[in-house]
């Protein structure tokens, strides 16, 4: 859309908007749009950075089976068997 605008068109708009904003303030325009393109900018730059994945870090190592956590095991207390005659 964009692409075919050439010099005389963007002279005409330049003049459009010089008459239609006048002198003192087409300057605060265009400071606005440049930063609100610039927000715009580096809020789609943080955007894509969160999507891509991250790579595995190299620093970290994978524990050794002597650094592994043991899972814990219960004892169970051996139960009285009822059936038994007391001594």
């Amino acid at each position: 859309m964009l692409g075919n605008i050439g010099f005389s068109e963007i002279l005409l708009i330049g003049l459009i908007a010089l008459l239609l904003f006048g002198p003192k303030k087409l300057p605060e325009l265009g400071r606005a749009l440049g930063k609100t393109l610039r927000e715009f900018k580096q809020g789609a730059r943080d955007l894509m950075e969160t999507d891509t994945p991250q790579p595995p870090r190299q620093d970290v190592t994978p524990p050794t089976p002597a650094q592994q956590p043991q899972p814990h095991v219960v004892q169970q207390e051996a139960k009285q068997d009822s059936r038994r005659l007391p001594d």
